[in-house]
């Protein structure tokens, strides 16, 4: 991809989609840092922080198995201005009420609030004759600065209160409804008559995204979970978590951009090289907890993996399959990304039974680099 090509001002389909995805994360953002951080303050355990983010996954993971089906019905851009109304209810309930009801319901509205916006928002943005990578990078560069700013926003309120920074993300997620009304109505999609028999996640191309969605969705996972539990317990301040987080968010931003760069003979190398990075990076964080430095070498390096993977993994999917498959194709990886976000929180607590958290996480960890292995047969010799 080359951004130099494009001249003129942007669109206004590109402003909002861009503009849309930066609001959505920064309220997400917010919301990632001080959901732990008040589940803790409440009393729940290390355990409890990690079913109640599993929640989340679970909604999030039964919304993406129907949204193949809902965007044959529905134009993409409802699924976005839903996904701004499900987070700002998510943020403001459990700010009322830490009881396990709310929290659990918040969790679940946050699901759905994820699978809803990165669905539709990432589908409308690859509904062109434009190379997938490029239209992903943007969006996913835009989101990812949201990402960098929310955590720091929500350190420095949760110093006060973890409940006011989740009233923060609330407010924020509702402005992000507005650019969800002035992206271009798209029609449905309508799959083509001669579609290919099987299931779709099976086919070359939708499966390396599907296992790429599964690495970069743990990553995120065990950062809003066990990686804020691990630098809690190492007696690291609410506003050093929020950095330390920020540092992840911000150096995925910059594997974000630069996997728009990648070119296509070099995809395959990439992914293997970025799934190997993230489950190892991660793995050693908890281990690092007590060193601020060395821990957000961790992260950074994490994080920049996490980033490339994510978007070249989505853009290998969607360019798999017909144009009007776009949708369904990413919805299946989100899917597979939306499943890693349930299991890996749920092994690491289960792991916790017998383990320290930092064996734990190191574990899964090495789970999620895994795929890298698997990844290499993915692809033909040339492009290795």
């Amino acid at each position: 991809m080359n951004w130099r090509r494009h001249v003129g001002p942007p669109s206004r389909d590109t402003v909002a989609s861009a503009s849309g995805a930066g609001i959505f994360s920064l309220s997400l953002g917010i919301a990632s840092v001080a959901l732990p951080l008040l589940a803790v303050q409440s009393g729940y355990s290390a355990v409890g922080v990690g079913a109640l983010t599993a929640a989340s996954a679970v909604s999030q993971m039964a919304v993406r198995l129907v949204l193949g089906w809902a965007m044959r019905r529905w134009a993409d851009w409802t699924l976005v201005a839903a996904a701004g109304v499900f987070l700002a209810l998510s943020g403001g309930l459990v700010a009322l009420s830490t009881e396990p009801a709310p929290f659990v319901i918040a969790q679940l509205l946050q699901g759905v609030a994820r699978a809803c916006f990165w669905t539709g928002s990432q589908t409308h943005v690859v509904r062109g004759s434009r190379r997938a990578a490029g239209a992903l990078a943007r969006v996913n560069l835009v989101a990812a600065v949201g990402l960098l700013v929310g955590p720091l926003i929500a350190g420095v309120v949760s110093e006060d209160s973890p409940s006011a920074a989740l009233v923060v993300s609330a407010g924020v997620a509702v402005v992000g409804v507005v650019p969800a009304f002035l992206l271009d109505r798209l029609p449905p999609f309508s799959p083509p008559a001669d579609r290919p028999p099987g299931r779709l996640w099976r086919r070359p191309g939708v499966s390396v995204g599907c296992w790429a969605g599964m690495t970069a969705g743990a990553w995120r996972a065990l950062l809003t979970s066990y990686v804020p539990v691990a630098l809690i317990a190492a007696g690291q301040s609410s506003s050093r978590i929020g950095l330390l987080v920020s540092v992840a968010n911000g150096a995925q931003l910059v594997g974000t951009a630069l996997s728009g760069w990648v070119s296509a003979r070099w995809s395959g190398r990439s992914l293997a090289v970025g799934i190997l990075l993230t489950g190892v990076a991660t793995g050693l964080t908890p281990a690092l907890a007590d060193h601020v430095g060395w821990v957000a070498v961790a992260l950074a390096v994490s994080g920049v993996a996490a980033g490339a993977v994510q978007v070249l993994g989505q853009a290998t999917a969607a360019e798999a399959v017909h144009p009007e498959e776009r949708g369904e194709a990413i919805a299946v990886s989100g899917t597979f990304r939306a499943a890693a976000l349930l299991f890996a929180p749920l092994t690491v607590a289960g792991l916790l039974v017998a383990l320290p958290l930092s064996s734990a996480v190191a574990v899964v960890g090495a789970a999620m680099a895994l795929p890298a292995v698997a990844l290499r047969r993915q692809f033909p010799r040339s492009t290795r």
